[in-house]
Parts: C-alpha cells; sequence; structure tokens
C-alpha cells in the first residue's frame, strides 16, 4: 500500500470510533428524557438526512479541494454536533448536523482511495478500509455502552475540572467529552493526509451541480455492473444503519438487556465482520465480485433466525457468522461499485452518487420503522419484515445480473475485462 494509507485509516477508524460511540450516548439521553418511543429508530434516518439532501454538492465539493482537508473540516462539523448534544440541543437535531459532516467525509473518504490506489488494489484496500470501519461501527457502540456504563460512567463524572464547572451530571454527558476527543484524534489525522496529485475539479453552479449529480447517478444505475453493485450495497447498508439500533430493542426484548448491555453484546460482531472484510480483501478479485451476491440472500434468512436467539449463548456465535458474512459482502461489492463510478466519473462525484442512494434506503427504511414503532410492532417483528426485505431483494438482483449477463453479455464482459486489466493508475 502506499504511503499515506495508513494515516487515512487512521483518521476514518477515529471518526467513525466517534460516531457511534456517540449514538449511544444520544439513545441513552432520549431514554433518560423518557422520549416517545419512535425517536430511538428516528436517529438513523436524522443522520442520513443530510446525505441524501446534499448529495448533489458534497462529491463536487470533495473533488473541488484536496481530500485530507475536506475530511478535515467534516470533522470540524462532527464536533459542533457533538457539542451541540452535549449543551442541551436535541440529540435527534444534534445527531443530524454530525450527519452533516459525515455526508461530506464520505466521498473523500473513499475517492482517495480510487487516487491513491490502482484498480487491482481496490479491493484490498476497501478491505482494510471497511473492515476498519464496519470493527470501528461496532468497537464505537461496545465503548459507547462502556461509557454509559456502570463502571466507567462514575468515574468520568467524579473528575473534576479545577475552578471550572462543567454541569456535566450525566452518563451520557460525560460519555460524550470522551468522544469530543475522539473526533480531536480523527481531525489531527487528517492533518497528515498526503495530497495524491490528482486534479482538482472546480465545483459549478447549484443548478448546474443538481443536473450533473443526476447525470452521474443515472450513468451509475445504467452501467451493467455498477447498478448491480450500487443495488446490492445500497440494500446491504439500508438494512445495516437500521440493524444497529433495532438490536437495542431486540437485546431488550429477547435478553432483558439495559443501553449499556445491549452495546456490548454489539462487540462479538466485529470478529466476524473484520474476519469477512479481510478475508474478502485476500481472496475476492475485482471481476468475480458479483460471485458474492447469493450469500447475500443467506442474510435475510440469518436475520429472520434472530428473532429465536433468547440466550447469550446462542447469540454470541450466531452474531459473529452474520457479522463474517456481511463483511465478505460488502467488500467486493463496494470495489467494483468504485472502481465502475471511477472509470465514468469523478471519484468524489461517483460516492456521492453511492451515498444518496444508500442513505436515502436508510432513510427510507429508517422511516419504515419508525412507523412501525408507533404502531406498536415488536422488534421481532421488524426484524422478520427486514429479513425477509433482504431475501425477496437480493434474490431480484440476483435475477437482474443474470438477465444482464445473458442479454447483455458482450457489454458485462468487456465491463469485466475493464476490471482485469485496467493499469491507468
Amino acid at each position: 500500500m502506499k504511503k499515506g494509507f495508513s494515516t487515512i485509516m487512521s483518521a476514518q477508524f477515529f471518526s467513525s470510533l466517534a460516531d457511534n460511540a456517540l449514538l449511544v450516548a444520544a439513545v441513552e439521553l432520549l431514554r433518560m428524557a423518557k422520549a416517545p418511543a419512535w425517536q430511538v429508530p428516528a436517529l438513523a434516518p436524522m443522520f442520513a438526512f443530510f446525505y441524501v439532501v446534499l448529495a448533489p454538492f458534497v462529491g463536487a465539493f470533495a473533488d473541488s479541494i484536496p481530500k485530507g482537508r475536506v475530511m478535515f473540516i467534516s470533522n470540524a462539523i462532527k464536533i459542533v454536533g457533538c457539542l451541540m448534544m452535549l449543551f442541551g440541543s436535541h440529540p435527534l437535531l444534534a445527531y443530524a448536523v454530525v450527519g452533516l459532516g459525515a455526508a461530506a467525509y464520505s466521498p473523500a473518504k473513499y475517492g482517495i482511495l480510487t487516487e491513491l490506489l490502482p484498480p487491482s488494489q481496490l479491493v484490498k484496500g476497501n478491505g482494510w478500509i471497511e473492515g476498519l470501519t464496519v470493527g470501528s461501527i461496532v468497537l464505537g457502540i461496545l465503548l459507547g455502552g462502556q461509557l454509559i456504563g456502570p463502571r466507567i460512567s462514575p468515574w468520568l463524572l467524579g473528575l473534576d475540572v479545577p475552578l471550572v464547572d462543567t454541569a456535566i451530571d450525566t452518563g451520557p454527558e460525560a460519555a460524550i467529552c470522551v468522544i469530543v476527543l475522539l473526533y480531536l484524534a480523527a481531525t489531527g489525522f487528517n492533518l497528515f493526509i498526503p495530497r495524491t496529485g490528482a486534479p482538482l475539479i472546480p465545483m459549478d453552479g447549484v443548478l448546474h451541480l443538481v443536473k450533473d449529480f443526476s447525470r452521474c447517478n443515472s450513468r451509475l444505475w445504467a452501467d451493467k455492473l455498477g447498478q448491480i453493485s450500487l443495488a446490492t450495497t445500497t440494500l446491504l447498508w439500508g438494512i445495516f444503519g437500521n440493524l444497529r439500533l433495532i438490536v437495542f430493542a431486540w437485546a431488550a426484548a429477547a435478553l432483558g438487556y439495559t443501553t449499556a448491555q445491549a452495546s456490548n453484546l454489539a462487540g462479538v460482531v466485529v470478529i466476524g465482520s473484520v474476519v469477512g472484510a479481510v478475508v474478502a480483501s485476500f481472496i475476492t478479485k475485482l471481476d468475480r465480485a458479483t460471485n458474492v451476491i447469493p450469500l447475500a440472500i443467506g442474510v435475510g434468512f440469518l436475520m429472520i433466525g434472530l428473532v429465536y436467539i433468547h440466550t447469550l449463548a446462542q447469540a454470541v456465535p450466531f452474531l459473529i457468522v452474520m457479522g463474517a458474512i456481511c463483511g465478505f459482502l460488502i467488500v467486493p461489492m463496494n470495489a467494483l461499485l468504485q472502481h465502475r463510478g471511477h472509470n465514468l466519473m469523478g471519484a468524489g462525484r461517483s460516492i456521492a452518487g453511492q451515498n444518496f442512494n444508500e442513505q436515502a434506503c436508510i432513510l427510507g427504511l429508517g422511516a419504515l420503522y419508525v412507523v412501525m414503532t408507533r404502531f406498536g410492532l415488536s422488534a421481532f417483528g421488524a426484524i422478520t419484515v427486514f429479513g425477509v426485505l433482504v431475501a425477496v431483494v437480493m434474490e431480484l438482483i440476483r435475477r437482474w445480473h443474470r438477465h444482464n449477463t445473458v442479454h447483455h453479455a458482450d457489454e458485462v464482459e468487456r465491463l469485466l475485462d475493464i476490471a482485469r486489466t485496467d493499469r491507468h493508475h
């Protein structure tokens, strides 16, 4: 891997770690405030809101200035959102501001990979990035649970700042102070991300950017490989983005767990997800990425199986296996999508299009979950609905790809050949 890749990984890890630790703190703040039940699942779509609204602009922004600087600015915005939550803003509003920072961060994070690495190393690079991302998601949730838990929270609250009344008197508030430090660490790493030498693309007017984004998004969906990888990653991230919150409700219903205990349970997923992502990065080639689609159908049935888990001994190996399969799926499909996007348009624009679709799915499915919650559907019912949805949609995607390989065989083979032989980096 090229110089600077480890710096990017470090920055991404700490930023994502803080995002997810903050999610747990936000859940606990809502529960302590006795907020309506629907507000907890509403955190996911609120985080996704700016991804969708600003999609036409963040990709162009990431392509217009050095991506290390974009990541620095994005983390600064996340710190603002974190401080808003600390000083009394509604957790839903504050977490939406954090999502604003994340919306700008993502095109830069993924786009710089296509600038730094040749196509032959994209799967491996994505393996490390996705492994760290998934790992940081789970570890962030685990860390958030520990920070608000009975062991660390009292110790944090017992710390005094001389001559300053911090007015911090709850576990979630103390946790947020630690999370701010994680964002600062990520921001520090951003300062050392090298320039790649890739040409910068100036931003145009608002109307032109909207038209350009629409055109780029249409090109991704029209591409015979791009459409399949985009559909797959969109669905998987849509489900995963909401499943993190569903697990809290599931753990309370199935195991009687508190927020802190449920977050601890999420830590076991890191074993499988990281291993799955790293294994995929070594054994899956870019031109064979679509071979993993049948596994995605199985993820839907695994999710339904979660309904029948009622003990910790059952939950641990089950979640490890689920994490491994998800990690193994995301890496090659993400790499294929990035490769097609990079060949069709600028890296930042293609990633912004990807984010728009994925976050729109998170927003839509999150809204569905909120509605189901308001009408009294249990966590078991929500998991079953999401599992059936994954299995059915992934089967449709599998048939879609099979149709392309039969009726557009020459085009598919041409695109696969580009993936095998492209050395323009």
